[in-house]
């Protein structure tokens, strides 16, 4: 019975092209949560460097309670980088953050390191 294997690998595929692209967009990070990820949070005012937060497996759109739309901010979680030196020293603590996605100047990446 090979062909069931390959019957569902089909209609899977089938099933992912045919959703929306938020909805792939909470399937890559589903996935992403498995794999484990090292994000960085730059956050600017101008072109100044004022936070940076390390660590951070994932960025979320923060969503409605009773009527589940996306609301205009982000959240997560990191360590805050209060010396802005991109390493986690003594004493910097991870923290819960989140910002606009409106007023926010914001890079959001995957530690190179």
């Amino acid at each position: 019975m090979r062909t069931t294997p390959l019957l569902f690998a089909a209609a899977l595929a089938v099933l992912v092209a045919g959703c929306t692209q938020e909805t792939q967009n909470k399937l890559g990070r589903a996935v992403q949560n498995w794999t484990g990820t090292d994000g960085v949070l730059e956050v600017y005012a101008g072109d100044k460097l004022v936070k940076r937060f390390l660590k951070i497996d994932k960025l979320t759109t923060a969503s409605g309670t009773s009527n589940k739309e996306d609301r205009p901010y982000r959240f997560g979680y990191g360590i805050h980088d209060t010396n802005l030196n991109g390493l986690v020293d003594p004493g910097e603590k991870k923290v819960y953050f989140e910002f606009s996605d409106y007023s926010t100047s914001y890079i959001f990446f995957e530690n190179p390191q």
